[in-house]
């Protein structure tokens, strides 16, 4: 019995009528570009968040970008962030001629840390980017209420449906990015992200910048980027929305049980296993499932060879990428990000799952352990 890190095509058996439906309406309209599929999402997305705005876009990269183009950010200025991401994360800072400041991670939650995240402010910052990590949100104590402190644009890209205090993504910064990657919680068939604002405001300068900053077309207000979400895509995440929640339970209930089944093959009080900490006030849901374990390299290759999947986010922190080698980073410089990078691997937690296989995973990592 295989399991692979993610089953998208089990996933669509339950929606797969109706997303076929929607793409053949696309089809049948040949709008493909922007229209009402594209409006109808970000209405739907809008609501589901409760923001006053939702924007599509390319996708979750282009996301990041254009909300820092938004505030202007260019050569000069410097944007705090966490060197355990995405790479996008601080590319699109990069990308803008800024320079990405990092700060260490909370060793429980591999968030940024909020102490981290102070000690790296100076007079140049121009916008913080948290990142909500694997589904769960990052605490940064008082600091998100705080009226004079630099812009926040939230990294939600695994986190749509997530909440802190009982408020989702895009209530506690100025913008929320999200990503439709297909391997998200709520996916497209293809690249796609988004842009919440609780500011309609904002969200309409958004929509500018996608469109190259026309408004009207062929009048530029603004130099933008071509950062629109296809029609197609739009379509097909109108389908997955309602099930957005549905899906984060189930992930949710395999997360749990993991705990029962590990705690059973007594990986836990031994410490040889360390389960995702999940902050008392965060709703987590699981875009990733990440254990702590020594000897992580031979684990994963262990669970390969029996048909397991397994992938490592992240293996390399962002101040030790080549591309930024000239910030001035080096080893040691933040220990909490560059451990994780040797101890993380995320194990399958697809709704899916069944007992059988939840046992199945389990027992392969005791397999290993305890031969």
């Amino acid at each position: 019995m295989k399991i692979p890190m993610l089953d998208l095509p089990v996933q669509l058996a339950s929606y797969r009528e109706d997303v076929l439906a929607a793409i053949t309406r696309v089809v049948d309209t040949q709008r493909f570009i922007m229209g009402p599929e594209v409006t109808g999402f970000e209405a739907e997305l809008a609501t589901y968040t409760g923001l006053a705005g939702a924007v599509g876009v390319s996708s979750g990269t282009d996301a990041l970008l254009a909300a820092l183009m938004d505030l202007g950010v260019g050569p000069g200025d410097e944007v705090v962030t966490t060197p355990f991401s995405f790479f996008a994360t601080a590319g699109v800072i990069a990308r803008l001629g800024a320079t990405p400041v990092f700060a260490d991670i909370d060793p429980a939650t591999f968030n940024l840390s909020e102490s981290g995240l102070r000690a790296a402010l100076t007079s140049r910052t121009r916008a913080v980017i948290p990142v909500h990590l694997y589904g769960q949100f990052c605490d940064l104590g008082g600091f998100y209420a705080e009226a004079d402190r630099p812009p926040i644009i939230e990294d939600a890209a695994q986190a749509l449906g997530a909440k802190f205090t009982h408020r989702g993504v895009g209530h506690f910064g100025e913008y929320a990015c999200v990503s439709f990657f297909p391997a998200k919680n709520l996916g497209a068939f293809g690249d796609g992200g988004g842009v919440l604002c609780a500011d309609e405001a904002r969200a309409e300068r958004i929509r500018i910048l996608r469109v190259h900053g026309s408004k009207p077309k062929y009048h530029h207000h603004v130099v933008g980027g071509n950062f629109r979400l296809d029609a197609l895509q739009a379509a097909v995440l109108r389908v997955k929305l309602p099930y957005l929640d549905q899906w984060a339970a189930g992930r949710r209930r395999n997360a749990a049980r993991y705990a029962e089944l590990f705690a059973e093959a007594g990986l836990l009080h031994r410490g040889i296993v360390t389960l995702p900490f999940v902050h008392p006030n965060a709703y987590h849901v699981y875009n990733q499932f990440v254990i702590r374990v020594p000897q992580r390299d031979a684990l994963r290759a262990h669970l390969s060879d029996r048909g397991v999947g397994s992938m490592v986010y992240y293996p390399r922190p962002l101040h030790l990428q080549p591309c930024f080698s000239d910030l001035g980073y080096g080893p040691g410089d933040f220990p909490i990000a560059e451990k994780a990078c040797h101890e993380v691997l995320a194990l399958p937690i697809y709704p899916e799952l069944t007992e059988a296989h939840l046992q199945r995973v389990v027992g392969e990592v005791a397999d290993f352990f305890d031969p």
